[in-house]
């Protein structure tokens, strides 16, 4: 059975259905610069509209990757700190459509 929503998972095989916030910031803070380097959330279709990466980057931090076709919306950020990643790729998740939930209201966007 797939995910009811979206899915999340990383490069070394990891996948997590409907992660929460907290699953999130697990699977990020298992991302290193050489073996696990990205994860990815997308809804459980064939032809995701949307999606969010995480990148750790060489530097130090992460690469935030969000792109929403249907909304029009495409935004690269980078942050430093676990729980800021998690924190505002968990809102973002939020108020994207999928499949059998209801859109909820956006408010300032």
């Amino acid at each position: 059975m797939g995910a009811r929503f979206y899915s999340a998972e990383s490069e070394n095989g990891d996948r997590i259905e409907d992660p929460s916030e907290d699953a999130l910031f697990m699977m990020i803070s298992d991302l290193n610069d050489t073996d696990n380097t990205c994860i990815v959330v997308q809804p459980d279709t064939e032809y995701p509209v949307w999606f969010a990466s995480v990148a750790v980057l060489d530097e130090g931090g992460y690469e935030v990757v969000l792109r929403d076709a249907g909304r029009r919306e495409h935004e690269v950020i980078m942050l430093t700190r676990i729980g800021e990643v998690a924190r505002s790729l968990s809102l973002w998740l939020t108020i994207r459509s999928c499949p059998g939930r209801p859109t909820p209201p956006v408010f300032g966007l």
